[in-house]
C-alpha cells in the first residue's frame, strides 16, 4: 500500500491544503499537457497527473487513499456506504449477512424480486479552456446495460412469464448443512437454480438469454455550464445502466476535466495573465491592448511601472458557477530587457545612462586598453 505516489507525482506534501493541491495539479496538466508537450512520455505522465488529482482533489477520496492507499481511494463509491468492503462507520459492511450464512441468524434477508435501481457510470468529458468559460454542448456516446427490447426486462421469451423458483419458492438463498469436527454447521447460500433472483426463467428470451438486459450504444446531450472546471461533474439522472426487476435507471456522472491555455491562468472566476513590456514601455508609459477571454482591451501603463505591476481588469476573468456575476483578470507586468541592440540603440543607453542621477550605476570610463579591445572585436 502507497499512500505517497500520488502526492508525488503533483509535487506536494501529504499536508498540502486543498488549494495547493489545485495549484500543483494545473501546474503539472499544463507542463506534461499532450497539446503542449510533444516530448515522448509527456502523455503518459498527463495521465499520472490526472489521475492523483482526481483522488486528491476529493477530500473525502484523498481521505481514503491516506488510510487505505490507491485501493481505498478506487473502492470509495462517495456514499453513506462508505468503501468497497466497509461501511461509513468504518466496521465491516455486511457483517450481518456473513453472521447469518454461517449461523442462520441476523438480518432478515432482502426480497430478490424487489425492484432495484441500476448501476451508476462515469464519462469524462475535455473541455477546450474557452469551452470551460462560456459553457458548451456536447453530445456523449457511451456503451451501457439497457432493458431488453424484447422481453421488456423479464428475461422470459415474450409470450412467458418467470416462475417462482422451485427450489428456494422465491427467497434467492437455500439453507445447507455442513458436517465439521464441532458437529452440523447449518448456513444459507444463493440458490444455485435461481441465481438468487427467486425467480426461474422456462423459457429464455432469444435476445438477452434471461438476463432482462442487453448491451447499447447510447448518445446523450450533455449542457456544460459556463464557468465549470476540472474535477467538477454533472450529475444526468437516468442515464447509467438498466435496473432490475423493473427498477429505474441508474445515473450517468460526466467528469470534467478543462485543457490549459497557452496565455492564462485560472482560480476559480479570476484569469491571470503576464504582461510583456519592453523598457521603452515600461519608462515612458503607454497604451497597448491587453488578450482576455472577452477579447482584447486598451490598457494605460503609466510611466515608470516596475516588473510585477499588476493592474485588474473588473469583469474580465470567468463566470461565477455559483452567485453569478463575472470575477476579474488580473495582469502582471514583466519588463523584457533586450538580448540583441544595434549600435544606435547602445549609443541611445549609453546617453541615458550618462545622463542620469548617480541613484543609477554609471558605466566607468574606457581606457586605453578597452578602447583597443572595441577596435579589435569590431564595436
Amino acid at each position: 500500500m502507497n499512500n505517497q505516489e500520488y502526492y508525488d507525482r503533483l509535487g506536494v506534501s501529504k499536508d498540502a491544503s486543498q488549494e495547493e493541491i489545485k495549484k500543483a495539479y494545473r501546474k503539472m496538466s499544463k507542463k506534461y499537457h499532450p497539446d503542449i508537450n510533444k516530448e515522448p512520455g509527456a502523455e503518459e505522465k498527463y495521465k499520472e497527473v490526472q489521475e492523483a488529482y482526481d483522488t486528491l482533489g476529493d477530500e473525502q477520496k484523498r481521505a481514503a487513499y491516506d488510510q487505505y492507499g490507491p485501493a481505498g481511494a478506487n473502492g470509495f463509491n462517495g456514499g453513506a456506504g462508505g468503501f468497497g468492503g466497509f461501511d461509513g462507520a468504518g466496521g465491516f459492511g455486511g457483517f450481518e449477512d456473513i453472521f447469518s450464512s454461517f449461523f442462520g441468524g441476523g438480518a432478515a434477508q432482502r426480497n430478490p424480486n424487489a425492484p432495484r435501481q441500476g448501476d451508476d457510470l462515469q464519462y469524462r468529458v475535455q473541455l477546450k479552456f474557452e469551452e470551460a468559460i462560456f459553457g458548451t454542448e456536447k453530445e456523449v456516446t457511451y456503451n451501457r446495460e439497457a432493458t431488453c427490447h424484447t422481453c421488456g426486462g423479464s428475461g422470459a421469451k415474450p409470450g412467458t412469464s418467470p416462475v417462482t423458483c422451485h427450489k428456494c419458492h422465491g427467497q434467492g438463498v437455500i439453507t445447507v448443512d455442513t458436517q465439521t469436527p464441532l458437529g452440523t454447521m447449518r448456513r444459507q447460500v444463493t440458490c444455485d437454480v435461481c441465481h438468487g433472483t427467486g425467480q426461474e426463467i422456462k423459457d429464455p428470451c432469444p435476445t438477452c438469454h434471461g438476463t432482462g438486459h442487453e448491451k447499447e450504444k447510447h448518445t446523450v446531450s450533455v449542457k456544460i455550464p459556463a464557468g465549470v472546471e476540472t474535477g467538477q461533474q454533472i450529475r444526468l439522472a437516468g442515464q447509467g445502466e438498466a435496473g432490475f426487476n423493473g427498477g429505474p435507471y441508474g445515473d450517468l456522472f460526466v467528469m470534467i476535466t478543462v485543457q490549459p491555455s497557452d496565455k492564462f491562468e485560472r482560480e476559480g472566476s479570476t484569469i491571470y495573465y503576464t504582461l510583456n513590456l519592453n523598457i521603452v514601455q515600461a519608462a515612458l508609459g503607454d497604451v497597448v491592448d491587453v488578450p482576455t477571454v472577452h477579447g482584447d482591451v486598451e490598457l494605460s501603463i503609466p510611466a515608470g511601472t516596475q516588473t510585477g505591476k499588476t493592474f485588474r481588469l473588473r469583469g474580465k476573468g470567468a463566470p461565477k458557477l455559483r452567485g453569478g456575476g463575472q470575477g476579474d483578470e488580473h495582469v502582471t507586468v514583466k519588463v523584457v530587457t533586450p538580448t540583441k541592440l544595434n549600435s544606435a540603440q547602445k549609443e541611445a543607453l549609453r546617453a541615458f545612462a550618462e545622463a542620469s542621477d548617480d541613484s543609477i550605476s554609471k558605466p566607468k570610463k574606457k581606457g586605453f586598453f578597452d578602447k583597443v579591445k572595441d577596435v579589435l572585436e569590431g564595436e
